[in-house]
């Protein structure tokens, strides 16, 4: 479960615990996390349009 409450905490939808200890690499780690995981959400929402969605508009 921690492992979703870590991708909850990078997606912004969970608040990060206070007591936890963060210095400037840990931010920066968490940083090109949250992008990455942001690209992965974007280019499977892109594949999902390309191969579910487009080959009912080619008619």
């Amino acid at each position: 479960m921690k492992f979703l409450r870590q991708i909850g905490e990078y997606l912004f939808i969970v608040k990060r615990d206070p007591n936890q200890e963060r210095s400037g690499m840990m931010k920066a780690m968490h940083g090109m996390n949250r992008i990455s995981l942001l690209m992965f959400l974007v280019a499977l929402l892109v594949m999902l349009f390309k191969f579910l969605l487009l080959p009912y508009f080619k008619h």
